[in-house]
Parts: structure tokens; sequence; C-alpha cells
């Protein structure tokens, strides 16, 4: 996989083919994972070097309270259907990285009731993750661990993924992540690693672990909250720090995942294809998810259900999907084109080199070469893009 690039559609498998999360059947199996083949043309056709999958291993909910490393979770299929999967994606071109739930287990995982490595209060109680009674933390200091997390990456890559995102990578020592991915490299030098970091210094983190790249939840918040907030100061700050980081390791960039509301549901139409210019053109690694470039609306809400808006089914084709967002879809194919046409922006140097509450604008320049970004964002009186490449324009859009 070359990281030059990548760009990934992440997917959240369990909701995206429209497997229950909760209220299963003990015993629901079946191939849903195979919905996802029909979108592959889809993603190609939009430019995407790859997809970043959510949890497929066998769970007993939401997929981050993982029961066993090594069995595809039921409800999407078995190892045969992610086989086919995996095919299909290469076929196509496309890489796959899983997501890797090594933080925890889920609470009825053996290792709980068998001993296993688990941390444990005084009274012999399974640590619980961030209070949460379904989830218990696995024990980094044991042996044991670095063994499982080991065999189960070595498993997967044997069977032809690029590599690895890691859950709540933030929680976990980066002296166990350095030893594991130095160690899974001795046989597969080239699968890459995608830590999850929530805040501090990202490229600190990311190096110490060992790590390919972190996610840049701090760019993530300026996207949105200048746009919201008409403050294209706080994003201009972020992008001097994001260029900080940007020198020491590359950071993953997104306006959406899993885990957060919709970029649309947060700035509407018009501040999503203002955030989407921004993410696709700023140095790092871009993921995209899954119905943000069809502009799906999506909040968090609270309780069990607190995620279901952000995780929904997909239509069997993407020919079923409603007209509405098509428009989007069109800005989102011609901004991966000018990411990929100039792929040294994964490493370009960014300057902002004009700021005011409803404008803002940056040059991205070829670190290692010749070539210039420039783009400007306004909000008023109407909003618009404008980016120019070596002073040429290649993408301009106003609402």
């Amino acid at each position: 996989m070359n990281l030059d690039f990548a760009i990934w559609w992440q997917v959240y498998p369990l909701g995206a083919c429209g497997a229950p999360v909760r209220d299963r059947s003990v015993n629901d199996a079946a191939p849903r994972l195979e919905r996802l083949n029909g979108w592959l043309d889809y993603v190609q056709e939009l430019g995407f070097s790859g997809l970043l999958l959510g949890p497929i291993f066998q769970s007993t909910a939401h997929g981050y309270d993982t029961l066993d490393h090594f069995r595809i979770d039921e409800r999407l299929g078995d190892e045969a259907t992610f086989k086919s999967f995996l095919e299909a994606c290469h076929a196509r071109g496309l890489d796959v990285i899983l997501d890797g739930v090594f933080n925890h287990v889920g609470i009825e995982h053996p290792f709980v009731a068998q001993g296993g490595p688990v941390r444990r209060d005084a009274e012999g109680r399974p640590a619980q993750w961030e209070g949460d009674g379904t989830l218990a933390e696995l024990d980094h200091d044991d042996p044991r661990t670095r063994k499982l997390v080991i065999e189960v990456m070595r498993y997967w890559l044997d069977r032809g993924i690029s590599g690895w995102r890691l859950d709540v990578a933030y929680a976990v020592p980066p002296a166990f992540w350095a030893d594991v991915i130095d160690e899974v490299h001795r046989t597969h030098p080239d699968a890459k690693f995608l830590g999850e970091m929530i805040h501090g210094d990202y490229a600190g983190f990311g190096l110490e672990s060992h790590l390919d790249t972190v996610t840049q939840y701090e760019l993530w918040k300026a996207i949105w909250s200048s746009i919201h907030d008409a403050n294209f100061f706080e994003l201009a700050h972020a992008l001097g720090r994001h260029q900080e980081f940007s020198q020491r390791l590359r950071m993953q960039t997104f306006v959406g995942n899993h885990d957060v509301e919709r970029i649309a549901e947060r700035v509407g139409d018009a501040g999503s294809v203002l955030a989407a210019a921004v993410l696709l053109t700023v140095p790092g690694l871009p993921s995209v998810y899954y119905g943000d470039e069809q502009a799906f609306r999506g909040g968090k809400g609270e309780g069990w259900a607190a995620d279901d808006a952000l995780r929904p089914a997909l239509p069997e084709s993407p020919e079923e999907l409603a007209a509405a967002g098509w428009w989007m879809h069109e800005v989102y194919r011609s901004l991966i084109a000018l990411r990929r046409r100039h792929a040294w922006l994964c490493d370009g140097e960014l300057k902002v080199t004009h700021t005011e509450n409803e404008a803002l604008s940056y040059r991205v320049h070829n670190r290692f070469g010749t070539g210039s970004l420039d783009l400007q964002l306004a909000l008023a009186p109407r909003p618009s893009v404008r980016i120019a490449v070596d002073g040429s324009e290649e993408f301009a859009w106003r609402g």
C-alpha cells in the first residue's frame, strides 16, 4: 500500500450492511458483508485507494465488544465471505485496513471467565473500559496480550489485508505498540498501522508507538467549528498546529467517522463542501466516512442507541441512493481527483496566508519538488471555494 496516494472510504460494516446491533437473535448468521461488494465499483470510480473497515470480528453487539478476533462476525458472514470480499477489493486495486480492538474485549469473551490477560481490581473483578460494564480491559503488561495481538495481526495480514486501525490506541502504552508493530513487520514489512488518537502530541505518540499515522481530531474539530461559528481564526490556528505535526508524522485527516455527528448535520450542505475542500487539500492521509459524499445527515443521540443515526444501512447498490445527494458526490469526485493528480499534497508544507472571521486562504507547496496549491474559503456573502494549482484554477464552487 502506497500511503502517498492513500484516500480511504471508511465504513462501519455492521451498520452499512444492515446487521442488527441490539435485539439480535441468538443464531443470526447471514453473509451480509456481501452487500459491500455491490459498492466497490462506486468506491473505485470515486477515486479511493482503499477501504477502512470498522469491526468485523465476532462480537456481542456493536463490534467493539469482541468475542473472537479470529472469526468473522456471523451477522456479516464467515471467512469465506470475507475472502470473496477481499478478492473483489483487490481486483479493483483497493486496499483493506481492518479495525483492531486490542485495548479491551467484550465482557463475555472467554478471557474474562477463564483467567485470560484481563486487567482486574483487587477483588479480581475485570476492569471496565471507561465505566462500561460490557467491556473488559486487556492487561498490556501480560505477555499473553502481546502474543494474541501479534497472532491476530499476522493471521489477517496473511489473508491479504494491508494494515490495521488500532482502536483507542491512545489508551495503550506506546512501548506495547512499538514492540508489537516491530515484531509484525519482521514477517509483514509492508503492513501499515493507523492509531486512534484524540488529543495531545499526535506526532510524538505516533513516533513513539511506531505508527504510520494517527487520527487528527484537533483539525476535525476546528474544521466544523470554524464553519459553524463563522470563526476561521480557529481553523487558522489548527492548521498551524497541523503543519507542525505533519513535519514529524503523517496525520490521518477526516471530517466524519463512526463516532461523530455527520458533517452535513453540523454545518449543512454548503458548509460540507468547504469542509471537504479542506480535507482533500491539506497534508495527511484523508478518509471519507461512508455517506458523507452523499450529504448524509445524522446526529449523535443518547443512551444505547446514541450512534445509530451515524451508522445507517446502505441500500443494496448505489443506484438506490436518493437523488438529492448526487451533487455532493460530484463535489467529492472532483476533489478526490484533484488530490490524486497532486499526490505531493500528502507531504506538502502548508501556510495560512489570510484570515478573517468568514474568510481564509492558505498555500500548500511541494516540499520535495515544484508545485503549489492555493485555497480560498469564504462564508460570506455566499459560501464559496476556489482552488488553484500553480496559478490555474482546478476547482471552484459557490453556494
